[in-house]
């Protein structure tokens, strides 16, 4: 068991030294950072000067050590717009995110694991018609088309709630409905797969031909062999949520880490931008680590394969 849980997290780490390469140099191909962050008018004086300042005149392997020591000490970078480690401006925007995502990620849940288990256990009712047409728009609809239907009718026709800000306590509704449909659409049809595929087993048989009741087998057997799957796609929803919320937290002005990163590309905050890749990144790293680890508790069959 030991083992499994080491061997999982140095695959994480090594993933996230990935992460971190590819970040640092992906971002260097749009051009000399110096001509991207400065105005266009800019003096060769000034390149020079701002160069020299951000390290960007040394060897580029001497900056990716540096940048490398940096992240792994918590130094990541100074914004420019803001003029203060891009740590701490990160940390301050990091509540309404994590807020929006796990409140996002709840409801999907809430309302698309009931579903795909009924329709999965009861194929071609009329809760499994309904679980499918739901699946299918929620992965068809694109979120920021329906953030902006929703602020049309709920915010601008109705009233009812607020269309931006996090002002109120129903601020977060049209924000959160509006991230949750694709996760909601993921959900529905990979559990109600999953559970059709465990219905099928010998394992399912053989319970029914000792008597055991439907809610019995579908405790003891079904929900139990289907939460692995869950597990695994909840915990890549939640990332999914969490990088995505760009544009719904941007369209709603929302306070969050989404919002930050659009307001860092409009203005070019070159460190910020980088910053908030980079933890974005780690987070959806160590959300899978998590999630590996956790296969591993639920089933033992794997941490020994």
């Amino acid at each position: 068991m030991l083992r499994y849980f080491l061997s999982r997290i140095v695959q994480s780490f090594f993933l996230l030294i990935g992460v971190l390469f590819i970040t640092f140099f992906m971002i260097r191909l749009t051009g000399d950072p110096a001509r991207v962050l400065l105005a266009r008018e800019a003096s060769q004086e000034q390149l020079d000067a701002f160069r020299e300042e951000m390290g960007f005149n040394r060897p580029i392997y001497v900056q990716f050590g540096d940048y490398l020591s940096g992240v792994f000490t918590g130094d990541l970078g100074r914004s420019i717009t803001f003029r203060q480690p891009s740590r701490d401006i990160i940390l301050e925007r990091l509540p309404p995110t994590i807020q929006l995502s796990v409140i996002s990620l709840t409801a999907a849940i809430l309302i698309a694991v009931p579903l795909g288990i009924l329709g999965g256990s009861n194929p071609g009712s009329l809760v499994d018609s309904l679980g499918r047409t739901i699946g299918l728009l929620g992965q068809a609809t694109p979120n920021f088309w329906l953030a902006l239907l929703l602020i049309i009718i709920f915010a601008v026709k109705l009233r009812w709630f607020p269309s931006f800000g996090r002002e109120t306590s129903t601020s977060i509704v049209l924000p959160a409905v509006a991230s949750a449909v694709w996760p909601i659409g993921s959900l529905v049809r990979l559990t109600r797969s999953a559970v059709l595929e465990i219905h099928n087993e010998d394992y399912i048989r053989t319970a029914r031909s000792k008597g055991l009741s439907r809610t019995a087998i579908g405790a003891r057997h079904i929900f139990r062999n289907a939460s692995l799957v869950l597990l695994s796609v909840i915990g890549v929803q939640f990332a999914y949520v969490l990088s995505g919320s760009v544009y719904i937290e941007t369209i709603f002005a929302w306070p969050g880490i989404g919002n930050l990163l659009n307001s860092a590309i409009s203005a070019r905050d070159f460190p910020l931008v980088q910053a908030i890749t980079i933890f974005v990144a780690t987070f959806a790293v160590l959300i899978n680590l998590g999630v590996d680890l956790l296969y591993g508790v639920i089933d033992p069959r794997i941490r020994y394969s």
